[in-house]
């Protein structure tokens, strides 16, 4: 097979000559991937991931003998406790509200599952993850949104750095959801009607204040709520109850606000031991300030291509100081994954990783510890870790 003649994964060699290392979850999604390729021809080997003690291989192991491909576990246990689970719980203890996912598909998932694949000499490792890859006018590879809007899985994916970006593989990011279970139906695969969780795998319940006390104890602390004009309005149990927007839940009586209109949680203070209430347009922010940067672009000319050059250089006046800050592309960006992008512009800061963005509209309940991950229409460009907000 020449080089002008790709198979559908993009590499130059007949199916049957591919080896295609496929992340298996147990799920309906990586089930379907995995039976995909094998459908196609490609020789396919399953790996999966324990990263709980309590967490099972089995529906993995069992759609991996239906297909009659090889499979390996790989045991991170010890690791994912130690990078992500005890980071989570000091986010917390920060004042902030963690994406975990984020941080364990590029340190543990991407990089132990890419070790194994070249050990193993894989031609490319392929996920079941909603997001398209695509190649740009460069040669290089992208990542796009997944064409279903509502299971994109794009913003867990912007700390994917490009090495293994060019080394992985999305077959199902064409695909609805509806879709894959259709192809699950049709192939035969146990999992099919799996039910897919909504919640952080090592937080099944959702109570990620219990999981944070049990490690860290001093993190019920008891202190003060207090109201953005400085009055104290209350006492809270422990800042780890409580997120940027929440509103209720927050045990205060009336008479604390005009009209007795509802207060938000807008601001957390760990230093302080501190929650700080107000109304709802205290929450509005418009600048977000993000570190340790990830872009999948070359950012020494970003801004400066033909194709953006009417919107390169722009100028927001900044009322806080009343100076004036450049702005140098417009972008769409999310702060939470299951929001809409939203017109922003970027300021790339290369020579220490961060950037500013300056939100078209103000937008409500942006925390500390969220992922702002950057768009140019489809293209998911990166991102960071916001820092804050103001």
């Amino acid at each position: 097979m020449s080089n002008n003649k790709l198979n559908s994964l993009g590499i130059a060699k007949p199916p049957q000559d591919t080896r295609v290392i496929v992340a298996m979850s147990g799920g309906v999604d990586s089930s379907v991937c995995a039976a995909m390729l094998h459908e196609e021809g490609y020789e396919v080997i399953g790996v999966t991931l324990k990263l709980l003690p309590e967490h099972t291989e089995q529906d993995a192991q069992k759609i991996a003998e239906a297909l009659g491909i090889p499979f390996h576990v790989l045991d991170c246990t010890q690791r994912f406790k130690n990078e992500i689970i005890k980071e989570f719980a000091e986010s917390y203890l920060r004042g902030e509200t963690p994406i975990p996912c984020a941080h364990c598909n590029r340190n543990i998932k991407f990089g132990e599952l890419l070790d194994f694949a070249r050990s193993l000499g894989a031609d490319c490792m392929a996920t079941g993850h909603y997001i398209r890859r695509e190649i740009d006018e460069n040669g290089q590879a992208c990542l796009m949104r997944g064409t279903d809007a509502v299971k994109d899985q794009s913003y867990f994916l912007f700390a994917t750095s490009q090495e293994q970006l060019d080394f992985l593989r999305f077959p199902l990011g064409e695909l609805s959801k509806d879709e894959t279970r259709e192809h699950a139906q049709r192939l035969g695969l146990i999992t099919a009607d799996k039910p897919e969780s909504q919640d952080i795998c090592f937080v099944p319940n959702g109570d990620y204040a219990r999981l944070v006390k049990s490690m860290r104890p001093q993190a019920v602390k008891p202190g003060n709520i207090v109201h953005v004009d400085g009055r104290i309005v209350g006492e809270h149990k422990g800042i780890i109850h409580y997120t940027i927007g929440q509103r209720k839940g927050l045990g205060i009586g009336g008479g604390v606000s005009e009209n007795n209109s509802p207060l938000y949680v807008v601001a957390l203070d760990p230093e302080k031991n501190e929650v700080i209430v107000g109304p709802k347009e205290a929450l509005a922010q418009d600048t977000l300030y993000i570190n340790e940067c990830n872009w999948l672009l070359d950012t020494s000319t970003f801004g400066h291509s033909e194709r953006h050059e009417a919107n390169r250089v722009k100028y927001r006046k900044d009322t806080s100081d009343n100076l004036f800050v450049k702005q140098s592309e417009a972008i769409h960006v999310k702060f939470r994954s299951v929001m809409k992008p939203t017109p922003a512009r970027l300021n790339i800061n290369g020579d220490n990783n961060t950037a500013e963005i300056y939100l078209e509209t103000p937008q409500y309940g942006i925390a500390a510890g969220q992922a702002a991950v950057c768009y140019i229409n489809n293209r998911m460009i990166g991102g960071g870790w916001i820092i804050k907000a103001s």
